[in-house]
């Protein structure tokens, strides 16, 4: 009997490794699993930064080309005003001449 209850004991403690080693591998396999998607989240992370930083500036960029655009459109409207101006002082000119024409035909008549 003692032989057998020391038999019994040992398979016992070899059925309580084998279930501690499985036990072990388990949480082994389980922390390599957490340990990978904790990498492809760290990653994750650092590329949605990377995409955040590339957009602020472009953004920078847009706003850039925005002022610049403005300044040209202000200085556009100046030049149209001015070119106004100037298509004013002609029109009266050749209206003018146009007078100054027909006083002229009329003296030399």
């Amino acid at each position: 009997r003692a032989k057998m209850a020391a038999g019994g004991a040992a398979d016992a403690q070899a059925r309580f490794g084998h279930s501690v080693k499985g036990l072990l591998t388990e949480k082994v396999t389980s922390c390599g699993t957490d340990v990978i998607a904790l990498t492809k989240q760290v990653l994750k992370g650092s590329r949605s930064a990377e995409l955040l930083g590339q957009a602020a500036r472009n953004m920078v960029m847009q706003e850039d080309a925005i002022l610049h655009s403005e300044d040209s459109l202000r200085k556009m409207a100046i030049i149209t005003t001015h070119l106004q101006y100037q298509q004013e002082a002609i029109q009266k000119n050749v209206e003018r001449s146009s007078n100054l024409q027909d006083q002229l035909s009329h003296l030399l008549k």
